[in-house]
């Protein structure tokens, strides 16, 4: 009995985590975020250009495309080489107990099922992952966002090593600087291209 329990404990310290941002990584979206100012909309965003934009004295944000899961369903099309590089991610960590999560800069979406349907119908297994919506939280930009993300599972002690795949460098600097808080999990950080390659960071 002791000899099996240590050997849980040890398949258990090899657990690994893997993060994949949504928009720009796996999809590219056609959605945009308004920017309102005197009821007016004065700026439209993509999502590279929201992660980085900051709102004036006056002015704000309207998500209603950005959590649209038609809109995203009808007009987000798969980046084949991340999507094909999630799959076999997934599969690969379902079996031996690892983690795989979609952390996006969204907020919830409009209608849950619709979203998740759209994630399956491009071979992403949803019954194998969680996404976690950095958007539900204000603390001022993405990167900020999904670094609470990070420090939840971080900080359940479970996992030894964890990895990001994201296009903006700057939730790549915001996940790196993580590490000197937890010296003892492996980080490894990973810069998508538009075409789906990757880099490391």
């Amino acid at each position: 009995m002791r000899t099996t329990f240590k050997a849980f404990l040890e398949e258990q310290a090899e657990l690994g985590l893997t993060v994949f941002d949504l928009d720009e990584t796996l999809f590219h979206t056609k959605a945009k975020i308004k920017v309102i100012e005197d009821g007016k909309v004065v700026h439209s965003l993509d999502n590279q250009q929201y992660n980085s934009y900051k709102l004036k004295q006056g002015q704000s944000f309207d998500y209603g495309e950005f959590r649209s899961a038609e809109v995203f369903e009808k007009t987000s099309t798969p980046v084949a080489k991340m999507i094909g590089k999630a799959r076999a991610i997934i599969h690969n960590a379902f079996a031996r107990g690892s983690k795989v999560i979609i952390s996006t800069a969204r907020a919830d979406f409009d209608n849950k099922e619709v979203f998740l349907r759209a994630l399956d119908a491009h071979g992403i297994d949803t019954s194998k992952i969680h996404v976690e919506r950095a958007g539900n939280f204000n603390l001022g930009s993405s990167a900020k966002n999904k670094k609470v993300i990070f420090r939840k599972y971080l900080r359940s002690g479970l996992y030894k090593r964890i990895r990001f795949f994201d296009d903006d460098t700057n939730n790549l600097t915001s996940f790196k600087s993580l590490q000197k808080e937890y010296p003892q999990i492996t980080f490894e950080a990973w810069h998508v291209s538009k075409d789906g390659s990757v880099t490391k960071y």
